[in-house]
């Protein structure tokens, strides 16, 4: 059928430079109000938003764009296929998701077979990055069963087990959320933020690991930093206003398909944009809380990413409406759904209208947030697909 249609670690260090200085000033305030109460003048509140931190963003818009730069060979078309079998014995059924990707796959392409909609993306000597989000541990990350599947599916098209890489941003990570070399034999498993064997972030001359991961000749530049403590800094790797780009998408692959996972984050979804530009850069902490929007936005527009990323399949088998980015399993749901398309900005919105939904017939939200919306429409501005819901074509197929 088809129609038209936050943070990663607290920095302890600045959160007691803060609570200090409050507390400083209520003290002054307070005594300088004893006996002169009248001669206080309290700041006028500004009515104007505060002024967003500048960035590099707009540099990314003068690379010149390839024939597979995103929104890539299916602008503004999503391929959506719901299963109300999806689930069994609370895990993915294999068998419902391998048919479940395939006729997404299919719906998208308009292909005759599934090894032909494959060949539309890669081939046999393309390295393929498959990016997964296992950052909620093994409760809430794309799911082995949904991976297996891709990979089994692109073996059969032709492409070599031995060019298929499994990463993320962090390395230790893909084992918590069922990433093993057991289960995945033969496939390179890799991340930028890495341990050693001991659990050590350092070498021997202390120096990260993961400094090795990244590629000091492409960041994200913005004008806003945080000072990390020891702790937090092995995984943000570095300090400053730079952000720069792993190496895993600079180098090490040719093409990436993004395997995020359908849930929320507050009032909007953290999908193929966010999955992309968060899990591809350095010292995110500091993007957060001012240019979450931004960096969702403007991340994916580089070459590395915009110019790499040929498919993005959503894995709304097990997700969430609420609590999330992390785990919280009264939140959970089974959405029974998988998404595809090349388009990230216009699936992102698919699965935008899905989770917002949901959050609305549970009642943990009143009325959709204009917020929620906000890095889909800069993401559409820097030119990376479509997110006017009325300009999207969905192909969507129910299975039973």
């Amino acid at each position: 059928m088809t129609r038209q249609c936050n943070t990663d670690m607290v920095d302890r260090r600045q959160f007691c430079r803060t609570a200090a200085t409050a507390g400083l000033a209520i003290s002054l305030f307070g005594r300088a109000g004893l006996g002169r109460a009248q001669s206080v003048q309290l700041p006028q509140q500004s009515t104007e938003p505060p002024k967003k931190p500048s960035t590099n963003g707009q540099d990314a818009l003068a690379y010149p764009r390839i024939g597979v730069s995103l929104p890539g060979k299916y602008p503004s078309r999503v391929g959506e296929v719901t299963h109300e079998k999806a689930v069994v014995n609370n895990a993915p059924d294999p068998a419902a998701v391998e048919t479940m990707v395939a006729r997404a796959l299919l719906s998208l392409t308009g292909a005759s077979s599934i090894k032909t909609a494959w060949r539309e993306f890669v081939t046999p000597e393309d390295i393929v990055g498959l990016k997964v989000n296992p950052v909620a541990g093994a409760l809430l990350s794309t799911s082995p069963e949904v991976v297996s599947v891709i990979i089994r599916q692109l073996i059969e098209s032709g492409i070599p087990r031995d060019h298929i890489v499994i990463w993320d941003r962090r390395e230790f990570e893909l084992a918590d959320a069922g990433f093993t070399q057991e289960r995945f034999p033969g496939i390179r498993l890799v991340g930028t933020e890495r341990k050693d064997t001991a659990g050590s972030f350092t070498d021997a001359e202390g120096k990260l690991l993961s400094e090795a991961m990244i590629d000091r000749g492409w960041f994200y530049w913005a004008d806003v930093e945080e000072k990390y403590d020891a702790e937090t800094l092995p995984y943000m790797v570095n300090e400053g206003k730079h952000s720069y780009f792993t190496r895993i998408v600079t180098q090490d692959v040719t093409k990436i398909i993004n395997l995020p996972i359908l849930k929320n984050a507050g009032a909007t979804v953290t999908l193929c944009l966010k999955n992309l530009a968060y899990g591809a850069i350095t010292n995110t902490g500091r993007l957060h809380k001012q240019l979450w929007a931004e960096t969702c936005a403007e991340v994916p527009a580089f070459p590395p990413l915009r110019d790499k990323v040929v498919l993005n399949i959503v894995d709304g088998i097990k997700g969430c409406y609420n609590g999330g980015p992390g785990a919280n399993p009264q939140f959970f749901t089974n959405y029974n759904t998988i998404l595809a398309g090349t388009d990230p900005v216009a699936v992102d919105r698919i699965g935008y209208e899905i989770v917002l939904k949901k959050r609305l017939e549970e009642k943990v939200q009143k009325e959709e947030s204009p917020r929620g919306r906000a890095f889909l429409t800069l993401a559409e501005q820097m030119g990376l697909g479509t997110a006017d819901l009325g300009k999207i074509t969905l192909e969507h197929e129910r299975l039973s």
